[in-house]
């Protein structure tokens, strides 16, 4: 029996937000609205989102003593994640500068702070936390050398899921654990170095070659696509109408990877994660937007 049906290896962030009318170009300034400090990073977003829906969770992250990261630490415990994988100090808590316009479309930029201090060894003296976990997911707003130690240490019969944003490059070694990598458009492309022009199906087939077990690439508006080398299969979206999409990837994300954890086919945990990443964008903010089951069977 496993203690948790997901821990979260990753991100821990205070997402500072303001509306716009339009994102600025280079060299121009754009008036906005009042600043609005939310709990985010792509690590703890997952964390709470998986939480929300019913999943036994767990974080493995580093935050700052201060008071970002206190807030951080008080979300998570609200949501039900267990924090006893979230390591105090070392930096600042990370922050992320978030501009959100009317369409519900952001631009975001990360300063890593404590993030970058979770190290190695950080993941190896957390082989109790790992060993107690059936799926295990992470990004790449840690140090990739921490995710890379991460599936190294990942004990047998561990799942592992990788959400690779921001995208790069990713070893083979990496790239070969992932069941599934998942990505958006613009992270296969980078990832596959330039994936082939045409429907997304051609991008998941070059992300196939590289290595992982299966690859699920998200569409947005227009649902999902879910593949292994033996099928590839699309999923609908669901019409909702769309107010801010921060967090919906990660809402998206900690679906899918606790429900192949609890046993469904990768293109039935896709369907089930466009539904939740769907009522993720009906809200502002990142994990205030976050959805119940519940909410999640209303669609």
């Amino acid at each position: 029996m496993y203690d948790y049906d997901l821990l979260v290896v990753g991100s821990a962030n205070a997402d500072l937000v303001i509306g716009v009318e339009r994102r600025p170009v280079a060299g121009e300034t754009v008036l906005g609205s009042d600043l609005v400090v939310h709990p985010g990073g792509k690590g703890a977003n997952q964390a709470v989102a998986a939480a929300r829906l019913g999943a036994r969770t767990a974080l493995l992250a580093r935050v700052g003593d201060d008071a970002h990261g206190r807030l951080l630490l008080e979300s998570q415990r609200e949501a039900g994640v267990d924090t006893a994988g979230v390591l105090v100090g070392g930096a600042p808590t990370g922050v992320a500068l978030i501009t959100v316009d009317p369409s519900g479309d952001n631009s975001i930029v990360v300063s890593p702070g404590a993030n970058g201090r979770l190290t190695p060894e950080d993941v190896r003296v957390a082989d109790g936390l790992l060993r107690a976990s059936r799926v295990v997911s992470a990004q790449l707003e840690i140090p990739l050398e921490t995710v890379v130690e991460l599936v190294r240490s990942l004990p047998s019969g561990t799942r592992f899921v990788l959400n690779p944003s921001p995208p790069r490059l990713l070893p083979a070694e990496l790239l070969a654990a992932c069941d599934p990598l998942i990505v958006n458009e613009h992270e296969a492309r980078v990832i596959a170095g330039g994936a082939p022009a045409g429907p997304p199906e051609d991008r998941a087939r070059a992300l196939l070659a590289l290595g992982p077990r299966s690859v699920v690439v998200t569409l947005g508006a227009q649902g999902a696509l879910a593949a292994t080398k033996d099928a590839v299969s699309r999923v609908p979206s669901v019409k909702v109408d769309a107010v801010d999409t921060t967090g919906a990837g990660d809402a998206f994300t900690a679906a899918l990877a606790w429900r192949l954890g609890a046993g469904a086919s990768l293109p039935e945990a896709a369907a089930y994660a466009v539904r939740v990443g769907a009522a993720a964008v009906t809200r502002s903010g990142a994990q205030e937007s976050f959805p119940t089951a519940e909410e999640v069977e209303g669609l």
